[in-house]
């Protein structure tokens, strides 16, 4: 009985830790959308081709550089601490607190350098650079703060991981919005005082946003390490106290964990670098070999700002900039439902019952598709109303990219239902393969974008496309190594058919209310009407195929605990 409550009581613990990082997940994605949303009516298609370009190359080098350190961090300071007691934690900390700062310093370093040569040979624009040096010390302070992140997720303290996150995230909002208009509404005094460097004025404010980013980062590390000397004071620690495993065992250790991560993180973020690296360059090339198709079908983008010369930089800005900023909504909640079963996965993987690690993956991969495929269903039917619900000042950007967003609502649903298996995948130690399956898919996407992009009447359109076959190829071959390697085999009939069947009547009934003739002639008003009646018929056709009863299946183990622990 004693195991029993132990065991109860960690369960209780980790759903406790889940419960606050997903609060700071909800609250940092909700700052996040408040961020773009006025940037981009403050920078325009032109200035967030340049802010959304620096990230093109800031989120690679992230991958490499900050993507697996506090998971690293957090894993050898829970061994640590069990086996040498808190001088093994302790010692792991400083040193990750080395290894991470000089990673971080050489990330900040590599990126100072290709800031230049990225920008006019790669991603074919000379004014995104300034936003890369400025966005650039970014990896410093993100390594700095994994360390410590990691030291505390490692002892189960969710806390200071989690409010880091939200000082992170509201300064951002705040900081990154109040430089980038100090900058506009000083525009003549900055084109003053860097003719040498650059006088385009989107080009500034984007680089003054960035600048923002990097000063929120800067904070949200200040918080943490804040956080870990006022700690250190109120402890008492033994000074004679002190771990005898060497410092190089310790940071072997470290690389040992966090380098398969950072290849997966790498590759899937390797994407937005292939639309930087394709967008303006086969926009570019479709304008001047078709100049006439695109003076009269866009006609409503050509202004004192955009000129045939920008058009591609205002492409790729609009696209990357409000598109993809939707596009990335869902993924980043539902994502938290394939973590969730990382845990429970390993742990049965390492007893042998792969029964429990089907019976977990079908959970979270049905939960995922009842999130995942209304939201993209909606996406597909309601793309236009959603950006200009979202970004109400910046209609040439929502006109132009009203198609293309249509594509990627298909391409959410793909990329979340692929989330699960990846945990999986890497719970049962395939990290490697998760990898090589993000690769292949990458490559897929810098096809579809060379291929597609290029065609007039698709442009930015054909990155879209090149998405959901990127994400499509990634599902389909993890479903497949998953069933090599285990032997698990899925019902997607089984899973995906309710769901399925509500989204689809869901979206028509969306559709229905927003063309009536008959609501109130506000568009708006018409759009909210629409999204609510159809989030209505959907729960209530789950309801009536039977549903809901997979809610009360999920919850038992919740309960089972609450029986033991009384």
């Amino acid at each position: 009985m004693k195991e029993v409550r132990e065991y109860c009581m960690k369960k209780q613990n980790f759903i406790k830790s889940s419960a606050i990082l997903i609060a700071s997940v909800m609250i940092s994605k909700i700052a996040g959308v408040l961020f773009r949303i006025p940037l981009a009516s403050l920078l325009g298609g032109k200035g967030m081709a340049y802010f959304s370009g620096a990230y093109g190359l800031f989120l690679p080098v992230y991958a490499v550089f900050v993507s697996g350190f506090s998971a690293a961090s957090a894993k050898v300071t829970a061994e640590y601490n069990a086996i040498y007691g808190s001088s093994g934690a302790e010692k792991v900390k400083k040193c990750s607190f080395v290894l991470f700062s000089l990673a971080g310093a050489a990330g900040t370093l590599l990126m100072l350098v290709l800031a230049w040569p990225f920008s006019v040979y790669a991603a074919g624009s000379d004014r995104i650079w300034l936003s890369l040096v400025m966005i650039s010390p970014s990896v410093f302070f993100s390594c700095v703060s994994a360390a410590y992140r990691g030291y505390y997720e490692g002892h189960c303290m969710m806390f200071p991981t989690a409010v880091s996150q939200v000082v992170e995230s509201v300064a951002k909002l705040v900081l990154g919005i109040s430089v980038c208009l100090a900058v506009q509404n000083n525009a003549s005094w900055f084109k003053a005082r860097f003719t040498c460097i650059c006088t385009d004025v989107p080009a500034l404010s984007a680089a003054g946003a960035s600048a923002g980013v990097m000063l929120s980062v800067l904070a949200g590390t200040l918080y943490i390490v804040s956080y870990d000397f006022v700690r250190n004071i109120k402890k008492n620690h033994d000074k004679n106290e002190s771990c005898r495993i060497s410092s190089k065992r310790i940071i072997k250790e470290l690389a040992a964990f966090a380098v398969p991560v950072a290849a997966g993180a790498l590759m899937s973020s390797l994407t937005s670098l292939v639309d930087l690296c394709t967008i303006i360059r086969y926009t570019g090339r479709a304008v001047r070999e078709n100049p006439g198709y695109f003076t009269e079908n866009y006609s409503f983008v050509f202004s004192a700002d955009v000129s045939m010369d920008n058009f591609a930089e205002f492409a790729y800005g609009s696209f990357c900039g409000m598109a993809v900023t939707v596009f990335n909504l869902v993924p980043s909640f539902t994502n938290m439902f394939g973590k969730s079963i990382f845990p429970a996965s390993a742990d049965a993987w390492a007893r042998g019952n792969t029964e429990e690690i089907k019976r977990n993956a079908e959970k979270a991969v049905k939960i995922t598709a009842m999130a995942a495929l209304p939201a993209g269903c909606g996406i597909c039917i309601l793309s236009g109303d959603i950006l200009s619900f979202l970004f109400p000042h910046s209609a040439a950007e929502t006109m132009f990219c009203t198609e293309s967003l249509r594509y990627l609502g298909i391409s959410v649903i793909f990329l979340c239902l692929s989330f699960p298996v990846f945990s999986i995948l890497q719970a049962i130690g395939k990290a490697g393969t998760a990898a090589r399956i993000m690769f292949a898919g990458t490559v897929l996407k810098a096809l579809g974008n060379v291929l597609l992009v290029r065609i007039p009447w698709l442009n930015v359109s054909g990155a879209a496309i090149s998405t959901g076959l990127c994400y499509l190829l990634i599902f389909i071959m993890s479903l497949y190594k998953l069933k090599k390697i285990t032997g698990i085999r899925f019902s997607l009939f089984k899973l995906l058919a309710g769901p399925l069947y509500a989204s689809l009547m869901c979206s028509a009934s969306a559709w229905i209310v927003r063309t009536a003739p008959f609501l109130p002639v506000n568009e708006k008003v018409k759009f909210l009407v629409s999204v609510l009646c159809g989030a209505s018929v959907y729960f209530i056709i789950l309801f009536f195929l039977g549903e809901y009863k997979f809610f009360s299946e999920t919850a038992e183990c919740g309960k089972h605990c609450e029986n033991y622990l009384t």
